[in-house]
């Protein structure tokens, strides 16, 4: 785990801060989506496009895209729109995630296609994607037209990063390969992850603050190794987090066939025995078709050969160099209470036990 002698915020104070700020975009969010609507089945959809953004989470993103701005001498308030979008992002690409992924728990609770069907669930997706895009544009009345082109171009940037690294997964599992190498998954991750969780978040941040392109810039690596961390940490706890603080299915990617950084490192060192051929017929079944003892029967396979000490330690040597880079953007900021928060959170993303 990284550990930084530097000043930083508490666990406790640094949750009441996300805490804050989520409460400001959510503010926002509410402000801007439909609430109710006389023709009953229109009124369902607003009710759909609300139900993942409300069921809480961190606010991370947000959270990243505020105190970045502030970091570099924004004003918070300037970035309230913005950050509002990221949520809006988050909560529509996990609405189509889900489905793609035939998943069963989101934050605590069934993920919405097995409340509603797939087609509304699509559909209610697709909804708070147009309305990101409203909520963006609105950005022209606050931050001027240059400005919020950048912030459009960057949203489209990102976008289009992640449904790349999300389209690479998923053929993974459609072709069925397992041949796949360390630099594979990090390629996926930096696309599907690093983009929407750290690099945009930040770089969106800056953007508003009116940052020049040599603080921009480094924020492409640091945002990258940080976020392929952040993942890998999500990996972990999804085989051995607690479900009720983690908020998703445990297993959930095992049960649902994803290349994890740990699949990969656990095929690699298992060799040609019936050991390895088992491991690649359970995976390789489709969900329905797997059982609980198959679970466990990886998982055991995992510890065995350490392959959790392996991602955590991978983990730390992304998030060491990221944090070399960061210390460098940030070596002056403009707002030093800004600057620590924002560590704080890098660190508490990478460091995460739920």
């Amino acid at each position: 785990m990284i550990s930084s002698k530097r000043e930083k915020l508490d666990p406790e104070s640094l949750l009441e801060l996300l805490r804050t700020k989520k409460k400001a975009v959510d503010r926002v969010i509410r402000e801007h989506l439909p609430e109710t609507h006389d023709v009953p089945e229109i009124d369902l959809l607003y009710k759909m496009m609300m139900d993942y953004p409300s069921r809480g989470g961190k606010g991370l993103r947000s959270a990243l895209c505020l105190l970045t701005c502030q970091a570099l001498g924004g004003k918070e308030e300037s970035a309230y729109l913005t950050a509002a979008a990221m949520e809006i992002l988050q909560n529509w690409v996990l609405i189509h995630d889900d489905i793609e992924d035939d998943s069963e728990m989101r934050r605590g609770d069934p993920v919405l296609h097995r409340r509603y069907g797939i087609p509304l669930t699509i559909n209610a997706g697709d909804a708070l994607h147009v309305k990101m895009w409203g909520i963006l544009l609105q950005n022209e009345k606050i931050l001027g037209k240059q400005i919020t082109l950048a912030v459009l171009r960057e949203f489209l940037w990102m976008t289009r990063e992640t449904t790349e690294g999300q389209h690479l997964e998923l053929s993974w599992v459609r072709n069925n390969r397992w041949d796949l190498q360390e630099e594979d998954y990090f390629l996926m991750c930096e696309k599907k992850t690093s983009w929407y969780t750290c690099t945009s978040p930040m770089r969106l941040g800056g953007i508003i603050a009116g940052a020049k392109e040599e603080i921009l810039s480094p924020l492409f690596s640091l945002g990258r190794d940080l976020g392929i961390a952040f993942q890998i940490r999500d990996d972990i706890l999804n085989l051995l987090g607690n479900e009720d603080k983690y908020g998703k299915e445990t297993m959930g990617d095992l049960w649902e066939g994803k290349r994890t950084l740990l699949i990969i490192r656990l095929l690699n060192l298992v060799p040609e025995t019936e050991e390895r051929h088992k491991i690649l017929r359970i995976m390789s079944q489709p969900r329905g078709q797997k059982q609980n003892e198959d679970m466990n029967f990886i998982l055991d396979s995992m510890k065995k050969l350490h392959v959790f000490d392996y991602g955590n330690s991978r983990a730390d040597e992304l998030a060491k160099s990221a944090f070399s880079v960061f210390d460098k953007v940030f070596e002056n900021p403009s707002n030093d209470s800004a600057n620590v928060a924002l560590r704080s959170l890098l660190e508490f993303m990478v460091n995460r036990d739920w």
